[in-house]
């Protein structure tokens, strides 16, 4: 399937669109027009992009269906502050609440019954409910384009963030599995990040590993090795030295001689993946390399 954006209808580009790039985080973000009164809409088109200066950035954008622009749109042209509350599963009903298009001047605090609380660096109010609040003074907006379906980056930077204890962990860091967030997909659907959601990957940007392409193909090609076990493989940071592979082969000599050519390889396989069960990394490469000297 193939979708031209300029010959697909805004609401079904909206979804295709919708659908392909998720999970996305939501702001929750509320506002105060030049009159004081307050609003509070969330949006998924929504992420962090720089550390240093905090900078986040959200979309509002003009109605697919109507062509009019959202009243947090309004606002922050009106008073350049907002705060962004983010969502987590124990708000996320009545967090939808305050997603129905309420004309200019209702209080979504009272149509969703969240808690107002005050701000401290800006004059839009947090809500309580929400795990960690940022503060944020708008520095920029860009609009993206006139018609329905068009967005507006609202460029914020975060002058102070609130973080509730009880997400913490023992570091004093964001327990993903404490903070229990949810994110948009498509339609009517979320997702919570919860449970066997959650998975943990080691960072690699300050380590260069081999890569699948060190791997040697009889090895790939073999059969013995899970995705898994491959990935496992080319994460290692450093092959093992020449010395250390010839040292192995010496060791196992007169097994090796013992195999017919076509089962030396699998026998060198079956030998590394015994290592990467036990955790033994640079030992299964020593296996693999084998045949290179």
């Amino acid at each position: 399937m193939k979708v031209l954006p300029k010959e697909t209808p805004t609401k079904d580009l909206h979804q295709y669109l919708l659908g392909s790039i998720a999970p996305r985080p939501i702001a929750f973000v509320s506002t105060i027009d030049k009159d004081g009164k307050i609003n509070l809409a969330p949006f998924s088109f929504f992420n962090v992009f720089s550390a240093k200066p905090p900078i986040v950035v959200f979309s509002p954008a003009y109605s697919g269906k109507t062509g009019l622009s959202k009243n947090t749109l309004d606002n922050v042209k009106e008073h350049p502050e907002c705060v962004i509350n983010v969502v987590n599963y124990s708000m996320v009903h009545k967090m939808n609440l305050a997603s129905s298009p309420y004309p200019k001047g209702i209080n979504e605090f009272e149509k969703a019954g969240f808690t107002p609380i005050p701000s401290e660096f800006v004059k839009p109010p947090r809500v309580l409910e929400s795990p960690v609040q940022l503060e944020c003074k708008v520095q920029q907006i860009i609009e993206l384009g006139k018609e329905g379906g068009a967005g507006n980056l609202v460029i914020a930077e975060v002058l102070l963030l609130h973080i509730n204890d009880n997400i913490l962990n023992d570091e004093k860091m964001i327990d993903p599995r404490k903070i229990d967030l949810v994110s948009r997909m498509n339609g009517n659907w979320y997702c919570r990040a919860n449970g066997d959601a959650l998975f943990e990957l080691p960072k690699l940007d300050s380590d260069i590993v081999v890569g699948i392409d060190a791997i040697p193909e009889y090895a790939k090609q073999s059969g013995v090795f899970s995705e898994s076990d491959l990935i496992k493989l080319a994460s290692e940071k450093s092959l093992p030295s020449d010395e250390d592979v010839k040292k192995l082969k010496n060791d196992i000599q007169n097994e090796l001689s013992a195999l017919p050519t076509e089962k030396l390889y699998l026998n060198l396989c079956l030998h590394a993946k015994e290592c990467l069960q036990k955790n033994e990394l640079s030992k299964a490469w020593q296996y693999l390399l084998i045949p290179k000297l």
